[in-house]
């Protein structure tokens, strides 16, 4: 049984390397952004240095993340799981850096501390205009970074995963959550829900285990979501 979350990405790079895992969507400006297994580790190495080396992250360490339904959600929660950070949604968590999108920089960069800010324009592209001074903009950092992630700590059943107000399970019991979710025989999951509801287990983990993928929508066309869900021969439809 595959018992960390870095194990599960091997395991289906090594079964099915070039198959879709992220697609996305954005029906307001139109935006379609598709991550094969193979890059989308690509993605995670380079976000998971990206972490280590301009956050100055390390395992144990916790990562905020606040950003709506997006692709750079699964990539961000695998970056950090692979460095051994874990991830919470809950800014009430003591956590060490915040990744955050353009319309909660000014707030964040108020407060302090580590803020790393996502502009959320196609290819992950910088801000157009100066972010506050010491904001790290994601789209300038990330295209510089290593293509091979090699973390000194390595990642363990036991390793924290998520951080929330119920606890703080390891990678074992993420992935024995996937395992149990009602979806995780699906193959191809469509929604708009957020990636990292439920601790990320569902929307990302489960489809991951049964080697499936999830196509995820932000501002969807409701009059186009059904002919989305046959184009895209969705096996199940979760709507938020």
């Amino acid at each position: 049984m595959t018992t960390t979350i870095p194990d599960l990405l091997a395991r289906r790079l090594a079964e099915d390397p070039g198959g879709p895992l992220v697609t996305f969507y954005d029906d307001a400006s139109s935006e379609r952004t598709e991550l094969s297994a193979t890059t989308y580790a690509n993605w995670l190495a380079k976000n998971a240095n990206l972490l280590v080396e301009e956050l100055d992250l390390a395992a144990g360490d916790l990562l905020l993340v606040d950003l709506p339904a997006h692709w750079l959600v699964p990539v961000l929660l695998g970056a950090a799981w692979s460095a051994g950070v874990a991830v919470t949604t809950d800014p009430d968590q003591g956590h060490d850096a915040v990744v955050c999108g353009p319309d909660s920089v000014a707030s964040y960069a108020a407060a302090g501390g580590t803020v790393l800010a996502c502009s959320l324009r196609p290819f992950a592209t910088p801000f157009a205009e100066p972010l506050p001074p010491g904001v790290v903009d994601h789209g300038t950092a990330w295209p510089g970074q290593s293509d091979v992630f090699l973390g000194l700590d390595p990642v363990t059943p036991d390793t924290p995963a998520w951080v929330d107000a119920d606890g703080a399970p390891g990678h074992a019991l993420l992935v024995e959550a996937a395992a149990e979710a009602a979806l995780a025989g699906r193959t191809r999951v469509l929604t708009d829900r957020h990636p990292a509801s439920g601790r990320g287990v569902p929307l990302l983990l489960a489809p991951l285990l049964a080697g499936g993928s999830l196509v995820l929508v932000r501002h969807p066309d409701a009059e186009g979501w059904e002919h989305r869900a046959e184009q895209e021969q969705a096996s199940l439809v979760l709507r938020a």
